[in-house]
């Protein structure tokens, strides 16, 4: 039984092996001239103003959120439609209902004003 997992070892063991090797070879081949801006912290092209520890506005996470919600929503929605012509009117009409409900719910975030970061303040 053990036997069908040997390759995939012998697979991790090579792959671990190869990234400790290229990494130090890196570390030790490559030129390493440190400066005032290289070592400077760097965030999504702007530079970092104020302290780290500020709080985030509650429509990053409600955006955050939203996002993730839409994209599990696509997870379910790809398998059902490759597979639409197969599957019966019972599906059909299960998938109308999720997704009904999804449009709902985007439609009570439109209307909330979650998704205006214009605003200062966001009527939740």
């Amino acid at each position: 039984m053990l036997d069908s997992y040997f390759p995939i070892l012998i697979l991790t063991a090579i792959a671990i092996v190869l990234a400790l090797l290229l990494m130090t070879l890196s570390r030790i081949l490559g030129p390493f001239r440190p400066n005032k801006h290289k070592l400077n912290p760097y965030e999504s092209g702007m530079d970092p103003v104020g302290e780290a520890r500020e709080r985030y506005s509650i429509s990053f996470y409600l955006v955050a959120m939203e996002f993730i919600v839409f994209d599990l929503e696509v997870v379910f929605i790809y398998p059902w439609a490759v597979r639409y012509l197969d599957l019966g009117l019972g599906t059909f009409i299960s998938m109308m209902v999720f997704i009904t409900i999804l449009l709902v719910g985007l439609l009570y975030t439109l209307k909330k004003g979650t998704l205006d970061w214009d605003l200062k303040t966001n009527k939740i």
